[in-house]
């Protein structure tokens, strides 16, 4: 393929321009100029995640410690801590690499997506996989993927601002010559540009690097993890943890170092301390449980575009769905035709005739229909993308004969597209030399009927006949015909003298899944609202199946449906007020859209909004959480999403909200478990020196406790399943903090718990044991206590014996590998040597391990008591 800076370059191939590359010709290609990519934020690499880890406090404090005691000559003390330095430091990279593998493939799901032409056929790829020579198929609101040669295309307007700055739309006209290159500007597309108006296809001149973005040197956007208030309350503890720290430590260093006159030795304890005081696991958990849950999510054909979208997703309480698509299955068949009988009746009276669609039994059509059906596809795309015309033209085929000449030699002359003030579409024809033009239209029945000028007695009949096929939950599309004379084109469509030709009804059946969904959702005490620009016959007979809370007729309370018409009349305050017991909103615009999501939040809710449209976009950026549709969206709703449904099934949503408690209540757990644990630690660090006792625990003691720490609260608990009761309980208030009021408390609690069994274990040791053996008991209680916290925090209220039966390989695999670590401390003489312990007798550590038993015992009595219920209810 001839680059597109190249002047003469050959005629495009003729059956490359109809039928875009084959899947060999398009992996040939990618092998030969690489990805459709631009250097950009880019996975972290080995070497970066190690300096980043490397410079966390906790490493310096280690570092700093091994350094001493080589100093001071302690060669074997010195190594060891290196040693346990590499550990922690591999246990780090192992997390981190499953954390940047997880963002690295929701980057790769969240790259532009393009619809090219493959072997003939229309296939959606990743912006990354579009190679030179490519036949782009475009529509209104897709981002451009490549640099290319508009080849057909229909009203095209583009915005370039990304690369000129400038924010008025520029017109694009299809080339007349494709072969030829270079083609003139009007016809070229850039990548990163954004198709504002119109559709066509385009033929890809350059890629990656070579593309017109690529000489500028701009960037794309890329999967970040943003600040969430999670991730600020977290930081803020860290900060006043870290101060107690530094002010307890350099506290302890001068206690001990004028008590004691052992500097060293007070440096020492203070960096243990230190050590024992910082929650370096937090930013840890923060980090790799959110990046692994969307990777889960993602499983589930739900994309996390903004991480911090899922701790909002778990406190969703109103869910906006759209219908199409979302509710159903969006596969439309063309139901049941309405048409007006050509025969006048005895006064005068017009007569309608109704007829449902059979495709099984019949391969004709009564007469008084074909001109229903003719003109529908007529008011439609000759190549059709839309679902509903895509129906129109499988009806014209099983019905119509020779269907595929069907108007094969006229000429589109005009295209009348949708308004937010007319809901109608119209295409007007050049049939034949010397003729009328012909015009077709077809839209919401009310603008149909609109457009013909129609008498009451007319509108009457046709809203009788939409009303009966709205309330079989069908869609109802109206079709007008006309005929015009020259070239001057009225501007507007109501200066075409139309006549009504009839209705279609759509059928769009619900996905299987859809009723057991909103059953999930509003059992955990979530609004499910529906949002459709259908009639609201159609929208209550299609929310009924759902499950949604509507009547199953229509009465004088229409409480729960809101109509555009009463979004427009109502402000701020009405329509913030009528919210509060709406279920369906039908005739909605997608401007209307905003409106609705902004009253919503008004009233407190957290709101998730699904959209698909350019016009969507605002709604789902106003949303807390903003999910664009995967199949049919646009990359501009897209691009204003936190969330991307790739199968636009709304029982994935419902699985997400799922997803997103657990993650939540997984991270609540980790975070309880971490501040538990550092009370233990950092007290056996302290106390026993401001008692006057022998040093319990060095930083190699401590190093050792972070080797079961950091596993446990990332790993363990990233992997805990949902509680049963997850989705019954109500949505989360999102102002509540995450160690706020009786969090806090258990919290701390079930540290001072362990403290309290581990200070009262050593006085015990020390009064009966040596000072190496003491020690060693003491650690051996102080791990089990800590294995102890890792059992009890698995469930919040639920029992022990319950959670147990509950498979979590990565608990047993820390429990158990914290065990043979301990013995190894225990009882392999170096090392024991090394962590200054003497032979702890078998009983004793019988006792240690029953210590820990002790704590669980005590703590799953405070829930089975109840005093933990409450707290668990503080969500």
């Amino acid at each position: 393929m001839t680059d597109k800076n190249t002047p003469g370059a050959s005629p495009l191939d003729d059956t490359l321009a109809a039928s875009g590359l084959t899947a060999a010709q398009a992996a040939e290609r990618l092998q030969q100029d690489g990805p459709n990519s631009l250097p950009t934020d880019q996975p972290r690499g080995l070497w970066a995640i190690v300096r980043e880890t490397l410079s966390d406090p906790m490493f310096a404090l280690l570092l700093g410690a091994a350094v001493l005691y080589l100093l001071l000559g302690d060669l074997q003390e010195g190594l060891i801590l290196l040693g346990l330095v590499l550990v922690v430091l591999a246990l780090t990279l192992y997390q981190e690499g499953k954390t940047e593998h997880a963002l690295a493939s929701l980057r790769d799901l969240t790259s532009p997506r393009a619809l090219v032409l493959r072997d003939g056929e229309p296939r959606r790829v990743a912006g990354r996989e579009v190679v030179q020579g490519d036949l782009l198929i475009l529509a209104e609101g897709d981002r451009i993927a490549a640099d290319a040669l508009l080849v057909q295309g229909e009203e095209v307007q583009v915005d370039e601002s990304l690369l000129t700055g400038e924010p008025l739309p520029v017109d694009k006209q299809a080339a007349v010559d494709a072969g030829v290159l270079p083609a003139a500007p009007s016809s070229q597309l850039f990548s990163g540009s954004l198709l504002v108006r119109g559709h066509g296809r385009a033929r890809v001149t350059a890629t990656g690097a070579r593309s017109e973005i690529g000489h500028i040197g701009s960037a794309l956007e890329s999967l970040t993890s943003e600040a969430s208030p999670l991730r600020l309350q977290t930081a803020q503890l860290v900060k006043t943890l870290a101060l107690i720290a530094v002010v307890a430590s350099l506290c302890l260093v001068l206690a001990y170092g004028l008590l004691k006159g052992d500097w060293l030795g007070a440096l020492l304890a203070g960096i243990a301390l230190a050590m024992a005081l910082l929650p370096q696991e937090f930013s840890v958990v923060l980090t790799v449980i959110p990046a692994l849950g969307a990777w889960r999510l993602s499983k589930h054909k739900v994309l996390t575009r903004r991480i911090a979208a899922i701790e909002t997703l778990g406190a969703t309480s109103v869910l906006c769905v759209d219908k199409t698509g979302t509710l159903t299955e969006n596969r439309m068949t063309v139901a049941q035709l309405y048409a007006e009988s050509a025969t006048s009746l005895a006064g005068g009276v017009i007569q309608g005739e109704s007829l449902g669609v059979d495709y099984a039994r019949s391969t004709e059509l009564p007469e008084a229909f074909h001109t229903l059906v003719e003109y529908s596809i007529l008011a439609s795309m000759s190549d059709p993308f839309d679902p509903m015309e895509k129906a129109f033209h499988r009806l014209g085929q099983h019905f119509l004969k020779d269907t595929e000449h069907l108007h094969r030699d006229w000429t589109l002359m005009q295209h009348y597209g949708l308004t937010p003030e007319l809901r109608a579409m119209s295409h007007v024809w050049k049939a034949v030399e010397g003729q009328a033009h012909v015009v077709a239209a077809k839209g919401a029945p009310e603008a149909i009927v609109d457009l013909c000028h129609m008498d009451s007695a007319a509108q009457a009949r046709v809203a009788a006949a939409v009303e009966v096929m709205a309330a079989q939950g069908l869609r109802v599309l109206g079709v007008a015909r006309s005929r015009f004379e020259g070239m001057d084109w009225p501007a507007i469509e109501h200066d075409f003298a139309f006549e009504f030709v009839g209705l279609l009804g759509l059928a769009d059946p619900l996905r299987p899944e859809i009723p057991d969904a909103v059953a999930q959702a509003r059992g955990a005490g979530i609004r499910v609202v529906m949002i459709t620009g259908d009639y609201p016959a159609t929208a209550q007979a299609i929310a009924l199946a759902a499950g949604l809370p509507v009547p199953a007729v229509a009465g004088p309370n229409q409480d729960w449906l809101l109509t555009g018409d009463d979004v427009n009349q109502l402000d701020d305050a009405a329509l913030q007020q009528r919210m509060d017991t709406v279920s369906v909103c039908a005739r909605i615009a997608p401007t209307q859209k905003l409106r609705i999501v902004q009253a919503l939040k008004a009233n407190g809710e957290v709101v998730a909004m699904t959209g698909d449209g350019v016009n969507d976009a605002p709604a789902l950026k106003a949303a807390h959480v903003g999910v664009a549709m995967g199949e049919r969206g646009t990359d501009v709703a897209r691009e204003a999403s936190s969330m991307v449904l790739l199968d636009d099934n709304f029982a994935g949503l419902v699985q997400a909200v799922r997803l997103g408690r657990r993650i939540f209540d997984n991270l609540r757990k980790s975070m309880c478990y971490i501040l538990a644990v550092h009370v233990p630690i950092a007290g056996m660090a302290l106390l026993p020196v401001l008692l006057g006792w022998p040093t319990v625990l060095f930083p190699l003691h401590i190093a050792f406790l972070e080797l079961v720490i950091d596993p446990a609260c990332s790993m363990v608990f990233e992997n805990e399943p949902p509680e049963p009761d997850l989705m019954q309980r109500p949505p989360r208030d999102v102002t509540t903090p995450l160690f706020g009021g009786l969090t806090l408390l258990w919290a701390l609690l079930q540290g001072l718990g362990a403290l309290a069994v581990v200070l009262l274990a050593t006085w015990w040791g020390m009064a009966h044991l040596g000072e190496g053996a003491a020690r060693a008991f003491a650690f051996a209680t102080l791990v089990a206590g800590n294995l102890a916290l890792i059992l009890v925090n698995r469930s919040r209220s639920g029992s022990l014996v319950k959670s147990l039966r509950v498979p979590n390989r990565s608990l047993w695999w820390v429990c158990a590998a914290a065990l043979a670590l301990m013995a190894l401390a225990l009882y392999q003489p170096w090392l024991a040597g090394l962590f200054m312990f003497d032979v702890l007798p078998l009983p004793w550590l019988a006792v240690a391990l029953g210590l820990g038993g002790l704590l669980v015992a005590v703590f799953e009595g405070v829930k089975t008591a109840g005093l933990l219920h409450t707290a668990a209810r503080a969500r």
